[in-house]
């Protein structure tokens, strides 16, 4: 953990391919509605799913979620 911070590093996370997938998207700007789509889930399941992250990786919001996996480069 960065003590600074209170941010996990990546060896103390364990995000699935579809939580990277759903990041990735919120990058590029995909609304969280058509990130469900393209899941195949719904808005409400993406915005938990979300919640579940930052809560895992020490975060209090999506924007810092996807800058914490994109300065780690795994989006």
């Amino acid at each position: 953990m960065d003590a600074r911070r209170g941010l996990l590093a990546v060896s103390e996370v364990d995000l699935s391919d579809e939580d990277l997938v759903l990041l990735a998207e919120l990058a590029k700007g995909v609304t969280v509605d058509r990130v469900g789509r393209r899941l195949d889930i719904s808005g409400r399941t993406v915005r938990r799913r979300l919640r579940g992250i930052c809560d895992r990786i020490g975060v209090a919001t999506a924007i810092e979620a996807v800058a914490w996996a994109a300065r780690r480069r795994l989006i």
